[in-house]
């Protein structure tokens, strides 16, 4: 809405993860590097503890600690910590795609699968790590549970690394008197605090330079503002700094001051709002949970209505039909049907994890502009309605086409936010294979063709069909500026990202014109 306004290519404030906007303050390298000795250390046995206010930025290391994680190591992530014991054994299995089907909840033969996945992974010299994220929001008898898999072990190394993210509460919790035992195992803890002026600044910049801004459009003030009003929490500044573009821009002001800052401010906290220190105090974490469902809302200032959505005397809108019959099933037979050559079955089966010599199924997180990026069809699970599935076959200026039996409809980008966390699917044909230096062939050449195409860095070497040093040093630059595991071999992602997909199937629609 204001990125033409602002010379943007995208939005450089938007609430969905990204790895390119990712800025690391020293703080956040700190407890990075904390995860990072948690996974590392996956056969030492222990807890590895990580607190931080919410918005602080404790999800994004958890995901830059995955992209990180040693080829010997398995990684269980739980999102979801309101388990019971048994509920949190099978969902750890699960993740670590250990079958559990068989053992009818029984807490015992849930622990006697593991601790065998367990011994039969130590002996093939791999670390298993179990890292839970919102871990204060734990039953005690589920924290008490995960202690005793810190038992598991042989007779001279412990076969299982617990990493606990959560906020501060979660230091609470574990100083209780019954869960001392739990507090002696923890080996490492770091608190993750808010941004400080300076690297609030730091970090404002640097998502505007990544967006494509000549220049900042915040003025010193509203850049001191903005660090006030926030307290320096990244997700309240994202939100923030997001609404004062929107409010400069419908007031026609190239630069956004303290006063557009302080309004864009109270607009989102609303009676939360106190004009001497910015936040009530306390209302920090209310604030962001409360942003998160309300973050794809205009300004009050300024509420534009997308066009041809919206539902006109009446009438139900199209889109609203597709989304209450919506579904994993209907939105795999959607992709399967815009790919030559592929059947729901196969979608399902590759989605499901399941191995599969013809499909990739890829999760990533991002915004629209990363979905535009890799420039394919994507499905995108919803949180509403539950269990909702959406195929986005195209974006336009206010709005996404949706695919329903068969047809594009158009349905407002708006309303998708408001249900969409970030997270999406991409499915395509691929054989699962890894081309790696020395190999040699017509894929290698084809390889090199499209990376003669890369607009950021293209290839100038030699179009031969060896995968020699050069090429290879090519691909892991290209992986790195593209947020991939820079490995330097070539497998389902760096296709997908190198565009070789595109090459025989459907490309996303984009109509930033709304034509």
């Amino acid at each position: 809405m204001y990125e033409q306004y602002y010379g943007l290519s995208e939005r450089p404030f938007s609430l969905t993860p990204d790895p390119r906007f990712v800025f690391l303050s020293q703080r956040h390298r700190d407890a990075l590097a904390h995860l990072l000795y948690g996974v590392g250390r996956g056969g030492s046995g222990g807890f590895v503890q990580l607190t931080g206010e919410v918005g602080t930025g404790k999800t994004t290391l958890c995901r830059l600690a995955l992209e990180q994680v040693p080829e010997n190591t398995r990684v269980a992530l739980i999102l979801n910590p309101m388990l019971n014991p048994a509920e949190l054994l099978r969902a750890i299995c699960t993740e670590l795609e250990v079958d559990v089907d068989d053992t009818g909840g029984s807490l015992q033969l849930l622990i006697d699968r593991l601790n065998a996945f367990l011994l039969e992974r130590h002996a093939a010299g791999e670390r298993v790590v179990v890292m839970i994220d919102e871990a204060q929001n734990m039953q005690r008898d589920s924290l008490e549970q995960v202690r005793l898999l810190t038992n598991l072990e042989t007779a001279t190394d412990k076969l299982l690394q617990i990493i606990l993210l959560g906020q501060p509460e979660l230091r609470q919790v574990l100083a209780q008197p019954d869960l001392r035992q739990l507090a002696q195992r923890i080996t490492a803890r770091y608190h993750l605090d808010p941004l400080d002026r300076i690297e609030t600044e730091q970090y404002v910049r640097h998502r505007l330079q990544v967006a494509g801004a000549p220049r900042c459009p915040f003025a010193a003030d509203g850049l001191a503002e903005l660090f006030r009003v926030s307290e320096g929490v990244p997700r309240l500044i994202n939100i923030i700094a997001d609404r004062a573009m929107l409010g400069g821009y419908a007031r026609e002001q190239d630069r956004i001051g303290a006063a557009l800052v302080r309004d864009a401010a109270r607009e989102v906290a609303g009676e939360e709002y106190d004009e001497g220190s910015g936040w009530l105090p306390g209302m920090v974490a209310a604030a962001a949970a409360t942003l998160v469902i309300a973050g794809g809302a205009a300004l009050a200032w300024l509420i534009i209505e997308a066009g041809g959505g919206e539902s006109e005397a009446g009438v139900r809108p199209a889109w609203q039909g597709a989304l209450s019959e919506s579904s994993a099933e209907s939105a795999w037979t959607e992709i399967a049907a815009l790919w030559p050559g592929i059947s729901a079955d196969q979608v399902s089966s590759a989605c499901a994890g399941n191995d599969s010599a013809e499909l990739a199924c890829q999760r990533y997180r991002g915004s629209w502009g990363y979905i535009e990026r890799l420039g394919v069809p994507a499905v995108l699970p919803l949180t509403e309605p539950r269990g909702a599935y959406l195929v986005i076959s195209g974006l336009a200026r206010d709005e996404v086409l949706i695919r329903h039996q068969g047809q594009n409809l158009r349905m407002p980008v708006r309303q998708v936010d408001r249900r969409w966390l970030g997270e999406f699917l991409v499915i395509w044909p691929d054989d699962g294979s890894l081309l790696r230096p020395g190999d040699r062939g017509e894929s290698v050449t084809r390889l090199k063709d499209l990376a003669t195409r890369d607009p950021d860095q293209p290839w100038a070497g030699s179009l031969d069909d060896q995968f020699d040093p050069e090429f290879r040093e090519w691909v892991e630059q290209f992986q790195q500026l593209n947020g991939l595991t820079v490995d330097g071999l070539i497998g389902p992602s760096t296709r997908l990202f190198m565009k070789l997909p595109h090459q025989d199937g459907p490309g996303l629609i984009i109509d930033r014109n709304g034509d």
